[in-house]
Parts: C-alpha cells; sequence; structure tokens
C-alpha cells in the first residue's frame, strides 16, 4: 500500500487537483485518498502551499484607481437607491467652463475624505455612454491606455502634468484635455494640493 500511496503522489494528480484541472472521479478519487490517508493530506497541504507561492511569483499589484472607481461605483449605486435623481451631464470640450458644471461641482457631499489616500472619486453621472466624475489625486496616476473609451479631463483645483506617449501637457484650473485612443497617459500631480479634476469617459 506504501508503494500505492506514493505512485499516487508522484503521478500528479494532487497538482492538478490544487489548480481544478481533475475530473469529476479524480476529484472524488483525491478526496477519498486524501482522508484516508495521512501521507496524502500531508502531499495535497503541501501542493497548495507550492501553488500559492507559484501565484505570488506572478502576482502583480493592483492599479489604486481600480478601488477607487469600484468604491464610487458603490457610493453612486447607493445614493440611487436613497432617492437621488440620476444626473445626465453635457459632454464637455475645449470651450467650456468650471462655471458650466458648478451646480454639481459645489454639492456638498463632493469633498474629499480625511482618509484620503491618493486617489478619489465622486460620480456624478453614469449612462451606457458616458461616465462624469470628480477626481482627486495627490501624486498622480499610473500609466493607462484605454481602447473603446475616449477619456478627457478638466482641471479644476491644483495643477499636473499629463504625459501622451512623451507628449507633455501641463494642466490648471480650466484647462481641458481630450486622450486619444490607444495612447499610453500618466498623470504627475505638480501642485502642493491634490489636483482635483472633472473626468468623462464616452464610449467610443
Amino acid at each position: 500500500m506504501k508503494k500505492n500511496i506514493q505512485a499516487f503522489i508522484a503521478s500528479g494528480i494532487l497538482e492538478q487537483f490544487v489548480a481544478g484541472n481533475t475530473t469529476f472521479a479524480e476529484t472524488v478519487e483525491v478526496e477519498e485518498m486524501a482522508a484516508a490517508f495521512p501521507e496524502i493530506r500531508k502531499a495535497l497541504h503541501d501542493a497548495e502551499i507550492a501553488m500559492e507561492r507559484q501565484m505570488e511569483g506572478y502576482a502583480m499589484a493592483p492599479d489604486p484607481g481600480i478601488k477607487a472607481f469600484l468604491m464610487a461605483s458603490i457610493d453612486y449605486s447607493e445614493r440611487l437607491n436613497n432617492g437621488e435623481t440620476p444626473q445626465i451631464l453635457p459632454v464637455f470640450d475645449a470651450a467650456s467652463t468650471l462655471e458650466s458644471y458648478a451646480i454639481w461641482l459645489k454639492r456638498p457631499d463632493f469633498v474629499l475624505p480625511a482618509d484620503f489616500d491618493g486617489l478619489y472619486a465622486k460620480i456624478i453621472s453614469k449612462t451606457f455612454s458616458a461616465m462624469t466624475a470628480v477626481v482627486w489625486l495627490k501624486t498622480g496616476a499610473s500609466p493607462e491606455v484605454h481602447h473603446d473609451e475616449w477619456e478627457q479631463f478638466l482641471v479644476l483645483e491644483g495643477t499636473c502634468d499629463i504625459d501622451i506617449e512623451g507628449d507633455l501637457h501641463h494642466m490648471e484650473p480650466g484647462k481641458y484635455l481630450r486622450i486619444p485612443l490607444h495612447k499610453v497617459h500618466s498623470v504627475k500631480v505638480t501642485s502642493a494640493i491634490p489636483c482635483k479634476i472633472l473626468l468623462q469617459r464616452i464610449t467610443a
């Protein structure tokens, strides 16, 4: 039996089980063998640890913007559920001014929280074709690229530099910029205060 146990462990089925690649019959077999034999339970545990360490080697730190906009979407949904009337902001462009959006930008709940950790967003409006939000950046935003939506900015407070594949744009309050599709871009805050931006993402 000892030889059979070692052969079972050496077969690679435990690694396949941990990876989720076993058939139903193989899964039942592994579970039964692990329940019956301590050696297999230990080998299965070792295979799980090895898989975790392998995955850690490929792990990447998530973009902080993902969390910020996830939390902003949750906040927006909760506001609508609590009775807030959906707003549809007009698409802005190079001729737009900050005054055109004052009614939305002066909302008392659109303030930077005390635990601000680098990037914070509050969604004003969201439809299938467009999303408009107020975004605060402490130091900047990591490089990203959009293939299916236009991204455009209207700076409200502070200053920043937006780099579009080496083409540097110095942004200050009232300045507008639209990011071309398929272009890698990043943001670096250049002011002592967070850079506050009106952001729109529009389906291309």
